[in-house]
């Protein structure tokens, strides 16, 4: 087997774009939580939304990344859905 060429301490391509998913779902969920009206829900979200990325930040278990972005994911739909039907 090869010597990796990588530098010790580098992401695997698997974690590299593992990484990349987080933080467009961060991205997402910010830009969505910037178009809630009133200020102080806006607050609190975004004040959630930092609490959780922040407390999963040192998962390595692919499983779990994989259910967390998933479920990130689902929440973002569903916070686009009530933002369209508050302004309907």
């Amino acid at each position: 087997m090869a010597a990796s060429r990588l530098p010790p301490g580098a992401l695997s391509l698997k974690q590299f774009l593992r990484r990349q998913q987080v933080l467009q779902l961060y991205r997402q969920l910010l830009r969505a939580i910037r178009q809630v009206p009133a200020e102080a829900d806006r607050r609190y979200l975004k004040d959630w939304a930092r609490e959780e990325f922040r407390r999963n930040k040192d998962a390595t278990e692919e499983d779990a990344i994989r259910m967390m972005i998933t479920q990130g994911n689902m929440q973002l739909r569903e916070l686009q859905r009530t933002l369209k039907l508050a302004k309907s």
